[in-house]
């Protein structure tokens, strides 16, 4: 226990509380940016309920793959510009937050889309030979099927986040990333190391467990 000094516990407590920021803000912003975005690719694909192969392109052929063909490291560094531009700061969670959403809305997206196409297209056709407009139907019909999907779609991204903000802390994103970094491995402490791994493991299994429960719940199939 002489490693954990009550610096250091301090400097333990507030990388934790950090690391949450940066997945809670950054968690919103995808879900939010990315549902949209999901539901846009499947709406234009050929076969969607309003095809337009141009905008299809531009958001999957484009924006999509190429954000997702960047690893994540080299993602983040080259958008400190950015997050400086659009929050006043170029380190710390809320800047890091700016990266993290930029790189996993591209990788949500693609998993709501995937969650929509599973539905079966006869409930769809149901719903527009009723009268429905397309905006009801992506609503009523396309939305709620889909949610136990998106549900288990948000668990997985907010599991990729926590990992994504342990690196984030490696480039001055603050957190539990960089109190392994700083007071565990240049410091050769091994017992911080494994601490800090400790942590986000039990923040992954957490999120996890929620995450299955409420997909559950709301699966009536």
């Amino acid at each position: 226990m002489d490693f954990f000094t009550p610096t250091v516990l301090k400097a333990m407590g507030t990388a934790t509380i950090e690391t949450l920021q940066m997945v809670v803000i950054s968690g919103v912003l995808t879900v939010i940016v990315g549902l949209i975005l999901g539901i846009l690719l499947h709406v234009t694909d050929k076969g969607g309920l309003h095809p337009i192969r141009w905008v299809n392109v531009l958001l999957s052929g484009i924006i999509i793959n190429i954000t997702r063909s960047i690893p994540f490291a080299i993602l983040m560094v080259a958008l400190i510009p950015v997050a400086a531009a659009l929050v006043g700061v170029s380190l710390g969670p809320i800047a890091a937050s700016v990266s993290l959403t930029i790189g996993t809305v591209p990788f949500f997206a693609r998993l709501v889309e995937t969650a929509l196409r599973d539905i079966n297209s006869g409930k769809v056709d149901a719903a527009l030979v009723m009268g429905s407009t397309k905006m009801q139907t992506i609503r009523k019909v396309l939305i709620p099927e889909a949610m136990p999907g998106i549900v288990a779609a948000t668990t997985t991204t907010v599991v990729t986040l926590i990992g994504y903000s342990a690196m984030a802390g490696l480039v001055g994103g603050g957190g539990l990333g960089r109190m392994a970094y700083t007071y565990g491995f240049t410091r050769y402490n091994f017992p911080i190391m494994l601490a800090t791994i400790v942590i986000i493991v039990l923040l992954v299994q957490l999120v996890q467990i929620v995450g299955d429960i409420i997909a559950r719940k709301i699966d009536h199939r």
